[in-house]
């Protein structure tokens, strides 16, 4: 018997099939819910939030292609694995299954042995990884998941959803977004030479995109033949300054002549970013120093980098 709090929703607009394979999986241990449309499945998906998903590739109405784009381009759905059930000679349809978002397929007529063990698969794989993914949302970590081969979206966090949606704003509007399938061009073309690098045992590039005083850096964090992890961090003088105080215990004021200092500017030109002259500064530097329990600006710069990533 399986674990019964795994959900199946299978999506099939006919109802002998949906009865078919209600069976196997209720015999299996599985709780199953069914929608013999795309626009039911999409509603189901969303209320019931299935551990997968077995979805007929050709339907009246919205097909299995677009309901899938549909649900992995929902935030609240797009951790779902998609299996679709495909006729066998249908080649395309395999093509299409996974540009849609599709993790696995299975040829109809099905197999009940077959589909249980697939479903099976795909469940642990997927709990794991919703699992980690949440766990990264409760960090406000901003992490994106990609595969490799193809470059696709796999899944990211709420944070990385908002970096990628600011610091591509232009290229959302126009490219009508999809949250997790698709990636800005500079993304992609990035990945595309870290993949090279990775395959020549070469260092991969960080990715660094400006706007305006601000900074988002990509790196990819950890490797493997299935999914890479890529780790995005905003970078900003106002929220390194907010984390030196932070760190340090400093004033305000104290962080940002502390954050302008290690940044190798002299206490003039400190005080021209600040609207104070150069003694006011020196002051200020001397409560730092006495603070960081340092004498110079090189321990302090280096005390600073051991600490903070700027």
């Amino acid at each position: 018997m399986t674990n019964p709090n795994y959900t199946v929703l299978i999506v099939d607009d006919v109802p002998e099939n949906l009865a078919y394979l209600h069976d196997a999986l209720d015999e299996s241990g599985y709780q199953v819910c069914v929608a013999n449309s795309g626009e039911m499945a999409l509603q189901v998906a969303h209320l019931m939030q299935p551990h997968v998903i077995l979805m007929d590739a050709m339907m009246p109405g919205l097909d299995g292609f677009a309901t899938c784009r549909r649900i992995k381009a929902t935030a609240e759905t797009q951790h779902i694995p998609v299996i679709f059930m495909t006729g066998l000679t249908e080649i395309e349809h395999v093509t299409m299954a996974f540009d849609a978002g599709g993790v696995d397929y299975v040829t109809k007529p099905v197999r009940p042995a077959e589909v249980l063990a697939r479903v099976k698969a795909h469940v642990q794989n997927a709990t794991k990884m919703h699992q980690a993914t949440s766990a990264l949302d409760a960090f406000g970590q901003a992490t994106i998941a990609i595969l490799p081969a193809d470059k696709r979206l796999v899944w990211q966090t709420p944070l990385a959803k908002q970096y990628l949606e600011q610091y591509f704003a232009e290229w959302v509007a126009k490219e009508a977004y999809s949250a997790v399938q698709t990636l800005p061009p500079m993304i992609y073309q990035w990945l595309e030479n870290c993949v090279q690098q990775f395959s020549a045992k070469q260092t991969m590039q960080t990715l660094n995109v400006n706007q305006g005083s601000a900074r988002l850096s990509l790196t990819v964090a950890n490797t493997s033949e299935e999914q890479w992890v890529i780790v995005l961090r905003e970078h900003s003088d106002e929220l390194q300054i907010e984390s030196l105080g932070k760190v340090f215990q400093l004033t305000k004021r104290e962080s940002e002549v502390l954050y302008w200092t290690v940044k190798g500017k002299t206490n003039k030109d400190v005080g021209e970013i600040l609207g104070t002259s150069p003694r006011t500064i020196n002051k200020h530097l001397e409560h730092v120093f006495q603070k960081l329990g340092v004498e110079t600006r090189t321990a302090a710069a280096s005390l600073v980098a051991s600490k903070i990533k700027f």
